[in-house]
C-alpha cells in the first residue's frame, strides 16, 4: 500500500521542514514539496509533525526476575510501545545460568513468535561464561545480528558478574564489532548494605535506596570506562542516574574514547520523595539504580543537552503493584525492580524537554531515535526520515491534550509513574514500514506485523537488510 503524507513539518535530528513524504513497498521512496504522485492513501499532517518512529535501546518483556515474571509479553508491551511513537526496540536475553548462548537467543525469540506489534532487536545479557556459554559463542552472536553484550554489575548471586567476565566479554566485543553495555552499580557494596539494612530492621521500599547510593554507580560506572579502555571496546552505560555517573562519562566523552550514556524517562520525573510515599506505594518506585534526590533532574537535563548522555531509553520492566511488587512488602529487597514506561517516553520528553525549552525538536528526535538507531546498527533503516529509510514515521499532533493514566494506558501494569500527568502532544497516527499501526486512539495492525531485525555490527550500517560499512 502506498501513502503519502501531506504537508506536515518533517523533523529529524538536522533536518525541520514542511514538505510531503511518499511511501511504498515499506519504504520511503520520495521527499519533497507539494508531490505530484498517486498514492493508495492520502494522511493530511498539515499542522503537524512527522517524525522518524522511536527507537527504544533499553526493554525487558516477558523476562523472569526475583521469582516471577514482567507483566507485559511481547505483544502488550510492544502495543503500548506503538501507541506511544515508538515502531523499533532492542529487549534483553538473559542467559540463565548454565545455558549457551544460541539456547537463551532461541527461548527468547519464541516468546515473540507471532506476538510482534513493532520490529525488534535482541541484546545478550551474559551471566556465565563458566558453565553456559563460551567466548567463542559469544564471538558468533554479530554474525547473527545480535551485535551487543550486557553485562550486570550489580545484582550479586543472580546476575551480576565478576571483573574478569566483564574484561574477557569487552576484549571479544573488540575483536568482533558488538557494543559493551554495563548496567552500572557497585553489586559488592550494595549486597553488604542491604543486609545491614535488613539486619537492622529496615525493610520499607525507601531503603532500596538507600543502599544504592550514588557512589556505588558512580564507582562502577568508572570502573567500566577504565576497562573498556583497556580492552579497546566501545562502552554504552545503561539507565545513568546521577552526577556521580554522569561525570566519569563527560570527561571519557570530552577525550574522545569510545564511550556514551543512556538516561531514562523516570529518572527526569521521579525521587526519594517516591519512593519514601506510604502504604507500600513507594514500591511503585523501586527500580535499579534507584531513584535519587531531585537535584540529579537538572544534572540529567544538562547531559542530554549537552550529549554528554546520547540516549533516552524507558528501561520498562513492569510489573503489578498488586502481587507482584507486594512481594516484598515485608522486604525491600523482594521487591522486584523495575517500573512501566514504554508507552509515554514521547509524551514527557516532548512536554517537558521540548515545551518547557530544555531541548529542541531536533535534539528530542536525536535522542528518542536517531541515536540510537546508529549505536545500535539500526541506522539508517531506523532512526530518520530518508529516502530509503523503512517508512516507520509517527504523525505527531503537538496541540492535542494527553492525560497520562494507568486507566488509559496499553501495559498491563495496574500503575504508571506519571499518573494524572497532562501533556500537549501526542501521537496521531504512527507507521511500521509503511503499515499503519496506531490512528484514532485504536490498534489497527494485528500482531505479526513486527519483525526481527538482525542489527549491522557497531560503526556499520544497516541498508536494505544488510550491514554495510559506514
Amino acid at each position: 500500500m502506498s501513502i503519502l503524507i501531506k504537508g506536515g513539518r518533517v523533523i529529524t535530528a538536522a533536518d525541520d521542514y514542511v514538505g510531503d513524504v511518499f511511501v511504498e513497498d515499506e519504504r520511503i521512496s520520495l521527499i519533497g514539496e507539494s508531490l505530484d504522485v498517486e498514492a493508495d492513501r492520502v494522511i493530511d499532517a498539515s499542522g503537524k509533525y512527522v517524525l522518524p518512529g522511536g527507537v527504544d535501546p533499553h526493554t525487558h518483556l516477558d523476562m523472569p526476575f526475583g521469582g516471577t515474571v514482567t507483566i507485559d509479553d511481547v505483544e502488550s508491551g510492544q502495543t503500548a510501545a506503538a501507541f506511544g511513537g515508538t515502531t523499533c526496540h532492542v529487549d534483553f536475553v538473559i542467559q540463565p545460568q548454565g545455558a549457551t548462548f544460541a539456547a537463551a537467543l532461541d527461548d527468547w525469540r519464541s516468546k515473540a513468535d507471532g506476538k510482534q506489534v513493532i520490529d525488534m532487536g535482541y541484546h545478550m545479557a551474559v551471566t556465565d561464561l563458566k558453565e553456559g556459554g563460551t567466548l567463542e559463542e559469544l564471538a558468533s552472536l554479530p554474525e547473527q545480528g545480535v551485535t551487543s553484550y550486557k553485562l550486570f554489575m550489580a545484582y550479586k548471586g543472580a546476575l551480576m558478574v565478576d571483573d574478569e567476565t566483564l574484561f574477557r566479554t569487552m576484549e571479544v566485543a573488540a575483536e568482533t564489532g558488538a557494543l559493551v553495555m554495563v548496567h552500572a552499580e557497585n553489586g559488592d557494596l550494595i549486597d553488604v548494605l542491604v543486609r545491614q539494612a535488613l539486619e537492622a530492621g529496615n525493610t520499607e521500599p525507601r531503603y532500596h535506596a538507600l543502599t544504592r547510593p550514588p557512589e556505588a554507580e558512580g564507582e562502577a560506572t568508572n570502573r567500566a570506562i577504565q576497562l573498556a579502555r583497556v580492552a579497546g571496546a566501545p562502552l554504552y552505560v545503561v539507565h545513568v542516574t546521577c552526577k556521580e555517573a554522569v561525570d566519569p562519562i563527560a570527561l571519557a566523552r570530552e577525550k574522545g574514547w569510545n564511550v556514551w550514556g543512556e538516561t531514562c524517562t523516570q529518572y527526569f520525573f521521579t525521587s526519594m520523595e517516591d519512593i519514601e510515599k506510604p502504604s507500600f506505594e513507594g514500591a511503585k518506585y523501586v527500580f535499579s539504580p534507584p531513584v535519587r534526590d531531585k537535584s540529579n533532574w537538572d544534572v540529567l537535563w544538562n547531559a542530554v543537552r549537552t550529549d554528554a548522555l546520547s540516549v533516552v531509553s524507558t528501561d520498562h520492566c513492569a510489573f503489578l503493584w498488586d502481587g507482584q511488587k507486594t512481594m516484598g512488602e515485608d522486604d525491600f529487597s523482594k521487591i522486584p525492580n523495575g517500573g512501566p514506561g514504554l508507552e509515554n517516553r514521547l509524551h514527557m520528553i516532548h512536554e517537558f524537554g521540548v515545551r518547557a525549552g530544555r531541548i529542541t525538536l531536533n535534539r528530542m528526535v536525536e535522542l528518542l531515535a536517531t541515536n540510537p538507531a546508529k549505536l545500535f546498527g539500526l541506522y539508517p533503516r531506523k532512526g530518520t526520515i530518508a529516502v530509503g529509510s523503512d517508512a516507520d514515521i509517527v504523525v505527531f499532533d503537538p496541540s492535542r491534550e494527553h492525560t497520562i493514566s494507568a486507566s488509559t494506558h496499553h501495559s498491563k501494569t495496574d500503575y504508571n509513574l506519571y499518573e494524572g500527568t497532562t501533556v500537549r502532544g501526542s501521537p496521531a497516527v504512527v507507521l511500521l514500514r509503511g503499515n499503519v499501526l496506531v490512528e484514532n486512539d485504536r490498534l489497527v495492525a494485528s500482531p505479526g506485523v513486527g519483525q526481527f531485525v538482525a542489527r549491522a555490527k557497531f560503526g556499520e550500517e544497516l541498508k536494505g537488510g544488510r550491514a554495510v560499512t559506514a
